[in-house]
């Protein structure tokens, strides 16, 4: 404690080196959590750093951690496919995938046609290993994509990208088609300007029809004729026609996670993973439970995660957890995005909360676990510059 005051001392008395920022920033520190270590574990700086904060989007390292701890880096998401040649219907079984864009979709459509489908009348959707209705615990209902709902079957994220040219709506992405829903949605939202991104809405029977009719209109420009019609229920057919196996490993997908702040891909991965530990359709519950689970051997008493992504204003973590995680991290540091020169983090924000975790590297290549959990709100550059200063000494 007495070697982190001497060194705020120094922050505070040290002439400024950005001139439009202001040193004075220093004093954000006051009440914040920090911890600090070396490569070998030795604490370097820390204050308050075993109290519980609420850690913002930080808390995808933990989310990280665990899909990759285990389903290990080489891991593909799989979605089942079965035909009912008698009725024409094609069924899906969702495997919660967190990235069936619109290429995978395309993949999947070219390889149905290899298996020689040729016309569908109803695409059936198995969307069991989700419950329904899920809501997000911290999420909101505004428009924005990192309001996106999870489900069982999603296609990009569950947002549609729609821009207006020459007074109609297309699609903003050459690789996707417009759907109906898509079209509905775009004249739905059209006050928010000509060029949108917008998710599908809490409604996730809405999320799950954009799915079936982005892989109808897909199937559809391969030549295999495709009707609207969309059903739900269970798979009545024992044998499957096609796995498809996501052509993005789970590494890629961490990796965007973390780099983009993708809400939607933490909360679908902790979902999952709570399907897969207790066989039931997942819920946010069970999403609770799990990651207590996992923690219960840390002896972390006061750490509560209730969802992947860090939108809950219930989560708690602490400086020192969060280093524990990054400790455990250092496998799949190569993941994390390099934020400032050297600095390789995962950034939170919320509204009167700003935190960073991560790691700065040395000119000696050794890599410095850190955390910093502020109880206030501080723009992406200060909070930077802080961490920036602090490896400097």
């Amino acid at each position: 404690m007495i070697r982190f005051k001497c060194l705020l001392l120094f922050l505070l008395l040290s002439p400024p080196l950005w001139a439009d920022e202001g040193i004075v920033q220093f004093k954000a520190l006051s009440g914040a959590g920090v911890l600090i270590q070396s490569a070998l574990g030795e604490t370097i700086v820390s204050q308050q750093h075993q109290q519980a904060f609420m850690p913002a989007s930080t808390a995808k390292l933990m989310t990280a951690w665990l899909a990759l701890t285990h389903w290990g880096e080489e891991y593909r998401f799989q979605t089942q496919f079965y035909f009912d040649d008698k009725t024409k219907t094609l069924w899906v079984k969702g495997g919660g995938d967190p990235f069936l864009i619109s290429q995978e979709l395309t993949l999947i459509a070219k390889n149905l046609k290899k298996r020689g489908i040729v016309r569908v009348n109803t695409i059936g959707l198995d969307t069991r290993l989700f419950s329904s209705g899920l809501i997000v615990p911290g999420s909101t209902t505004t428009s924005n994509p990192y309001d996106a709902s999870p489900t069982a079957l999603a296609a990009n994220f569950n947002t549609i990208a729609v821009k207006k040219v020459a007074g109609k709506w297309v699609s903003a992405e050459p690789q996707t088609v417009l759907t109906p829903m898509a079209a509905k949605w775009a004249k739905r939202h059209s006050k928010l300007g000509n060029n949108l991104r917008v998710n599908t809405g809490r409604n996730t029977k809405n999320s799950e029809r954009y799915f079936a009719e982005l892989l109808a209109a897909l199937m559809r420009k391969q030549g295999i004729k495709t009707a609207n019609k969309v059903i739900w229920g269970t798979v009545p057919i024992a044998q499957s026609i096609y796995t498809h196996e996501n052509s993005h490993t789970l590494a890629d997908i961490t990796q965007g996670m973390l780099t983009y702040s993708s809400n939607f891909i933490a909360n679908q991965l902790v979902l999952v993973l709570a399907a897969d530990y207790y066989q039931r359709p997942a819920n946010f519950t069970d999403v609770a439970d799990y990651i207590s689970l996992k923690l219960k051997p840390l002896n972390w008493p006061d750490a509560v995660i209730v969802e992947g992504a860090g939108l809950s204003r219930d989560n708690r973590l602490s400086p020192a957890q969060l280093v524990s995680i990054l400790t455990e991290f250092q496998r799949w540091r190569h993941l994390m995005p390099e934020v400032e020169n050297g600095i390789y983090a995962k950034s939170g924000t919320l509204t009167g909360v700003s935190t960073l975790a991560g790691y700065m590297v040395d000119k000696h290549n050794d890599w410095h676990p850190f955390a910093l959990m502020l109880p206030r709100s501080l723009s992406h550059q200060r909070r930077n510059a802080i961490v920036r200063k602090l490896a400097r000494h």
